[in-house]
């Protein structure tokens, strides 16, 4: 099943943390939560990962608008972006909203779904 969207950028790890973050901004999105989980990982279990960082972005009319509509939606929340190396490149991608219309049928969350995801394939493009 295919859950988000991708692209390999051009740009370093740290770069393209800040780039995603503004381009995210641009869109109507906050970063609400940052997870590192490499550090993470180090932490926790002793065990090296590559860099790699979940990225928490809401955009508060829309979350507003789905749990109007879906009380229980906010265990779909936030849209999480992510930001990982591999194989010597930086990658993006993001969580596909629409997903949440395939578990949910509520007409509302579908059309807000829709817009959310029309934003991010904007962020994803730009970066």
């Amino acid at each position: 099943m295919q859950y988000g969207f991708s692209k390999k950028v051009d740009l370093s790890f740290d770069r393209a943390c800040e780039k995603v973050t503004e381009e995210l901004k641009k869109e109507g999105f906050g970063v609400l939560t940052t997870i590192d989980v490499k550090e993470t990982l180090k932490k926790k279990l002793d065990v090296d990962f590559p860099r790699y960082v979940i990225l928490g972005a809401c955009n508060p009319p829309f979350a507003h608008k789905s749990l109007q509509a879906e009380e229980e939606i906010g265990l779909l929340l936030p849209c999480n972006v992510i930001v990982y190396e591999k194989e010597g490149t930086t990658r993006v991608a993001a969580f596909d909203p629409r997903i949440m219309s395939a578990i949910i049928d509520n007409p509302a969350i579908a059309s807000v779904a829709d817009e959310v995801r029309a934003r991010l394939e904007r962020v994803i493009a730009a970066m």
